[in-house]
């Protein structure tokens, strides 16, 4: 059998993900139970929604509003302060009259944002739920 450089690149990047699995084998209970609580986190409804609308530019409640279609504006209340109180956003008062807050994606809120967008890619390149259900 005559190998190329196609075959042995495929070869290369299979032992590479096969060893980094066996490593992901060894985690410990804590380290599994921070893993989870972090992926339940980012995955909470309207969290990542919230996260986006901030890193495109909303900054008062109104715009994030306008922005997560969908939301109620008690449960837009409760996540911006969810996510303030985790350190994903931070929440900026101005004494004037009335009063003006805003929200803007902290430095770790634009880390969680970067570390999605594998995952954006990854589903994207999934087929769609319609496409698997007809197949």
């Amino acid at each position: 059998m005559v190998s190329n450089d196609a075959d042995d690149a495929a070869v290369a990047m299979l032992d590479e993900r096969r060893a980094r699995l066996h490593d992901l084998g060894h985690i410990d209970e804590a380290e599994c139970r921070r893993f989870q609580t972090t992926v339940e986190f980012a995955g909470r409804k309207w969290n990542a929604a919230i996260l986006l609308a901030g890193v495109r530019g909303a900054r008062r409640f109104s715009e994030y509003r306008d922005a997560v279609t969908g939301i109620s504006d008690r449960l837009l209340a409760a996540r911006l302060k969810e996510l303030e109180g985790e350190g994903i956003l931070e929440r900026h008062v101005r004494a004037t009259t009335p009063v003006t807050i805003t929200y803007t994606p902290s430095t770790a809120g634009l880390q969680l944002i970067e570390l999605l967008q594998p995952l954006v890619e990854w589903g994207r390149a999934r087929p769609a739920e319609a496409e698997r259900s007809a197949g």
